[in-house]
């Protein structure tokens, strides 16, 4: 790491001591108490991280810092055998034969061949003065945990969803972590700081015990976004004068009705033009209607006359707020769009292929893989967000906790099978893609780079790549992060909603981790220090750079050899190299997750921080990404938080409770929430097949009739309350340690 000279070490050590700023400083040693050779020390100073990473108080930390060591101390060159790694025989620490091939040579001059650890490691093992033996078959998570479950002799660290690797920790075959925490001052002061992370991971609330080390693809931050063709919304709604096409389809017969007012005012905070404070806008229903009441009252339409009832619903719902710009409706900064809106836009897209793409065909909603359960399941995680639903994107199947402080199932509400009755009426509109109803030439993989497709709900930096590598950059083609539509959430403020901006999908512990082999290591201390210092460095500072980033040479650095930095929602982080952007684009098409996995080996597990993703996104995936984190940092955007709020609504719901052995098992058995709604690629989603088939079961003919199945032959009621009774020892739990 960039060693800091003499004098600015001493102000450094002087800030922490007085005001707790500057990094933490986390020292290594070997089994002889020295420092290892390659032991991190400080880089250049960073600015106060984001509440989510704060640090314990420097005081408390400095001291922890420095007994650390020697109740760690573990041999040098002690070895680890790691059956570790993220889903498949790319993810893991060591290259495998179709990564590797015959050889590459990678930004840091060396060259790495099938077998041979990636670069984040050797840099591990580097700095921990400990050895690395690849023991991963390349499975996922759970498939990986049940490889080894009866072999765990054979390997010191394993990989496991959180709730087999909790199960199995109970059942005596890991180790506690939590016992060691006073050992490990990065990874305590993580948790101290971040109460729902703690709660998430708490394996047994009686004893505090601790069964694996969490996994955060980015933390306390938003996850999927609603994305939009933004080019094709300003040619439909920009500019002076009615809009005008020498030809256009006609709309299909109107299903959908309003889920919005019909009549009076809404007012909702927006972020201003300039994205530099919040503002209210006012929704006026009695001075325009409501646009999806019109145009079903108007009968037959067709894409030209729809895009001007549009154009002039919103200059008369917002008094002329947007202007000939009208199109910051949906893609501006201070975007106030709703469903009903959205519904009217996709009306409007689907009817004016001509003008959009020069064919007579255009999908509107459509999701990554319409032929892969695992991303079918983002239409209905997107209805949540449209029809103000929890629990659709909740961190643990569908629970939310509720104003009430009580766990809820989504599963299990009325409320719920009404907006997929609303998902479904837009389908019968044609207005989600006809890959998504059934099987059919066309791939919704290929709908952008055909111009094919409008819009989709999925994740930014992997999905705004396709402006560089699909579309076909003509006429001035953007596919773009757009801003969370407004819907009314019963937040428990007002007993008539709150209609505002809300996010479920909040970034917090995944469902995955890695836990320590009890068998594996067995007395040895050696091994079980050096797996608990490799956790207690994966949360240091330092350790989140490299285990975002990989090691130094593939960051810019300045001529002292500090890093070159850039301000990153409140934090200095490092500037990634020239060599590192290369080679993300040859490697991996610019897929910065696949790059990191792939090719660095990091971001396979413990904190992912989104610097290095930011860095690697395209302009306009970042100008949309930058719309709304404005939006969140103004509170425009209100989400879930990563700890117990005072209103419960606002708190994330753990992805792990503590529920009981003897619970487990009782859990396993209620097949049917498992199976009807999975979410796992091969899997069936009873919510997916309701948005394309509507309600087909006899026994479930209607919302209510549905939701009192789940609850009562499926076993919901039986599921929520012993969900609900880990919940309660979880709360008890919390309030004992604060």
């Amino acid at each position: 790491m960039k060693k800091l000279n003499a004098a600015l070490a001493l102000v450094l050590a002087s800030c922490l001591m007085i005001t707790g700023c500057g990094p933490k400083i986390p020292v290594y040693v070997d089994g002889t108490g020295a420092p290892a050779a390659s032991a991190p020390t400080a880089s250049t100073p960073k600015t106060e991280a984001p509440a989510a990473e704060t640090a314990a108080p420097a005081a408390e930390t400095a001291a922890a810092t420095e007994t650390a060591p020697a109740s760690l101390e573990y041999a040098p060159g002690t070895v680890l055998r790691m059956a570790t790694g993220y889903n498949s025989t790319k993810t893991g620490i060591a290259f495998d034969p179709d990564t590797a091939g015959a050889g590459i040579t990678l930004a840091d001059g060396v060259n790495y061949n099938a077998g041979d650890l990636k670069p984040t490691w050797v840099e591990v093992e580097k700095r921990l003065g400990i050895k690395f033996e690849d023991k991963y078959t390349g499975n996922s998570a759970s498939k990986e945990f049940e490889y080894w479950k009866e072999r765990l002799g054979e390997v010191d660290m394993v990989s496991g969803t959180a709730a087999l690797l909790t199960e199995n920790g109970e059942a005596g075959s890991l180790v506690n972590i939590a016992q060691y925490l006073d050992l490990m001052p990065n990874f305590k002061a993580y948790l101290d700081a971040n109460p729902i992370v703690r709660l998430s991971i708490t394996g047994n609330t009686d004893t505090g015990a601790i069964y694996f080390s969490p996994y955060f693809d980015g933390v306390n931050d938003i996850e999927r976004m609603p994305l939009m063709r933004v080019d094709f919304v300003q040619k439909l709604l920009d500019g002076e004068g009615a809009f005008e096409a020498e030809a256009s389809n006609k709309l299909a017969a109107a299903v959908y009705e309003p889920y919005m007012p019909t009549s009076g005012q809404v007012t909702v905070d927006v972020v201003n033009a300039e994205g530099t404070a919040a503002e209210t806008v006012t929704k006026d229903y009695d001075a325009a209607g409501n646009i999806v009441a019109n145009m079903n009252a108007a009968g037959e339409l067709d894409g030209v006359a729809a895009v001007n009832m549009l154009r002039d619903y919103i200059d008369k719902a917002y008094n002329g707020y947007y202007g000939t710009n009208r199109s910051d409706l949906f893609i501006g900064q201070n975007a106030a769009w709703d469903a009903d809106e959205l519904v009217a836009l996709l009306r409007c897209v689907v009817a004016n292929p001509q003008t959009l793409n020069g064919t007579d065909s255009i999908q509107g909603l459509f999701t990554r893989e319409d032929n892969n359960n695992q991303r079918r399941v983002d239409m209905f995680r997107f209805a949540g967000t449209l029809f103000g639903i929890r629990g659709l994107e909740s961190r643990q199947d569908y629970l939310y906790v509720g104003h009430d402080g009580k766990l809820h199932d989504a599963r299990q509400e009325e409320e719920t099978y009404k907006a997929l009755e609303r998902v479904n009426a837009m389908l019968k509109e044609g207005l989600i893609s006809k890959s998504f109803v059934e099987t059919s030439e066309e791939n919704s993989g290929t709908y952008l780079e055909n111009d094919l497709g409008f819009m989709h709900y999925d994740y930014n930096q992997t999905q705004t790549i396709l402006n560089e590598t699909k579309l076909q950059k003509e006429d001035g083609e953007k596919y773009m992060a757009v801003m969370v539509p407004v819907a009314r959430w019963y937040d428990g403020t007002d007993e008539n909603g709150v209609y505002m901006h809300f996010t479920e999908s909040w970034r917090s512990v995944k469902t995955d981790g890695w836990g320590i082999s009890k068998a594996g290591v067995g007395s040895d201390t050696n091994k079980l220090n050096a797996a608990l210092a490799l956790i207690d460095m994966a949360f240091s500072e330092e350790g989140q750079i490299l285990m975002s980033y990989g090691p130094d040479a593939f960051i810019k650095t300045n001529e002292d050899g500090s890093y070159v930095t850039f301000n990153f929602n409140g934090k200095e982080m490092p500037v990634i190299a020239d060599a590192t952007k290369e080679e993300l684009w040859t490697l991996a098409s610019g897929n910065y997750t696949n790059f990191a996995r792939f090719y660095l080996g990091s971001t396979l597990s413990f904190v992912k921080n989104q610097a290095f993703e930011y860095q690697c996104t395209t302009d306009a995936g970042q100008e949309g990404a930058g719309h709304i984190s404005t939006a969140i940092a103004l509170g425009v955007i209100k989400h879930p938080a990563l700890e117990v709020a005072e209103n419960q609504w606002y708190t994330s719901v753990p992805t792990v409770l503590p529920t009981t052995t003897i619970e487990n098992g009782t859990l396993s058995g209620y097949t049917e929430l498992t199976e009807k709604f999975s979410q796992q690629k091969g899997g069936d989603n009873l919510l997916v097949n309701l948005i394309v088939n509507g309600y087909t079961d006899a026994e479930m003919t209607d919302a209510a009739a549905t939701a009192a199945n789940v609850a009562s032959k499926w076993n919901g009621g039986r599921y929520l309350a012993i969900k609900q009774g880990a919940w309660d020892r979880d709360l008890a739990y919390y309030h004992s340690m604060n």
